[in-house]
């Protein structure tokens, strides 16, 4: 005696799997690598530029700009408003030309991956 239900039919393939598999998704993914890797290097070399003006350019650091303000605090500064400044051009970017495609896709696979 069997306790599930039986159609007949095979089972269709997982729409998400179907999605996954279009060039629509290759697509989604390449706009995203297109910005976050570039984005990412060009962060990394900031950050990393100014640990090597840290360690390496004391006098640099040192040289005050305006009373106890130096060098290495603006610097450090920008170091945050560089990061607020990439989440919100990555807000943007992701609005104008992430979010159309993946909410495109997301439709097709609550479809059945049509």
């Amino acid at each position: 005696m069997s306790t599930g239900v039986q159609t007949g039919a095979p089972p269709g393939p997982d729409p998400y799997s179907v999605v996954q598999a279009s060039p629509e998704f290759g697509a989604l993914r390449k706009t995203l690598r297109r910005f976050i890797f570039p984005m990412t290097i060009a962060f990394f070399a900031w950050y990393a530029l100014y640990v090597v003006l840290s360690a390496y350019a004391r006098d640099l650091m040192g040289t005050k700009i305006v009373g106890h303000i130096n060098v290495a605090l603006v610097l450090g500064l920008l170091q945050f408003a560089t990061t607020f400044l990439i989440a919100w051009l990555y807000a943007r970017f992701a609005d104008r030309k992430l979010d159309p495609l993946a909410d495109e896709l997301r439709a097709r696979a609550e479809r059945g991956g049509a």
